[in-house]
């Protein structure tokens, strides 16, 4: 199998990095880039054009928001969709690492571990850490689904997404989509990745106790609400 593959990427307010994470992509195996601009009050939009992405503008806020309108606008042929954040602190060079076990058909759904991978010093919080931890040990529970992380950094059969009726809007999108494809029961490997420390700007999860508390908050909600959706 040569899948199609494009990869979306939800941006705000990235114009350090955005660039620069397009053009780390590998072109040979990513068809298109989608570049989501999720409101950015910066050259955001500008620099990922000039990078060679293509810009979808998705003006309401909100993470899980964005990477709907990114799925939205995914060519007709897309196979497989690769995420991935706009901020630089995923590794693109591990895309083919997770979308090789899709297109040799043994696996469905392959995310990043970040947990297990190799970090750079300060990529991430002490409470991300806990978050990935005990997001794994309550999904182990209620599906007995084995993940160790929530990585943004994530591939998925475009056909099996449709299939998971993804509804979040907010931060909650990356564990929603986890629960969903326990629940389904999709084929899923999780495998170690690196992380960096993000380029430029300020992240707006961990970057303020506010934006952590407000994740957290959305992350909490979102595991409530799956967790009572038997759809």
């Amino acid at each position: 199998m040569n899948p199609c593959v494009c990869a979306v990427i939800p941006a705000l307010d990235e114009e350090e990095a955005i660039g620069q994470v397009v053009r780390r992509i590998p072109r040979s195996l990513v068809r298109e880039i989608l570049v989501v601009d999720n409101g950015s009050r910066d050259r955001t939009a500008e620099r990922a054009v000039q990078a060679g992405a293509r810009v979808v503008s998705e003006p309401e806020p909100g993470y899980g928001r964005a990477c709907r309108a990114g799925v939205a606008a995914l060519p007709a042929d897309c196979d497989v969709v690769v995420f991935l954040d706009g901020d630089g602190s995923d590794c693109p060079e591990h895309i083919e690492d997770l979308v090789r076990p899709i297109a040799t058909g043994t696996h469905d759904f392959v995310i990043g571990s970040r947990i297990r991978g190799r970090r750079q010093n300060g990529s991430m919080n002490l409470s991300q850490l806990i978050a990935g931890r005990a997001a794994g040990m309550l999904l182990r529970i209620s599906y007995g689904a084995r993940y160790t992380d929530m990585c943004p950094l994530r591939a998925i059969r475009v056909d099996m997404l449709n299939r998971l009726r993804m509804q979040e809007q907010t931060y909650g999108w990356n564990l929603e989509m986890q629960m969903r494809a326990a629940r389904h029961r999709l084929r899923i490997l999780e495998i170690p990745v690196g992380h960096r420390r993000r380029v430029g700007g300020v992240s707006k999860v961990s970057g303020t106790i506010r934006g952590t508390l407000r994740a957290s908050a959305h992350i909490a909600a979102t595991f409530a609400r799956v967790i009572g959706d038997r759809s």
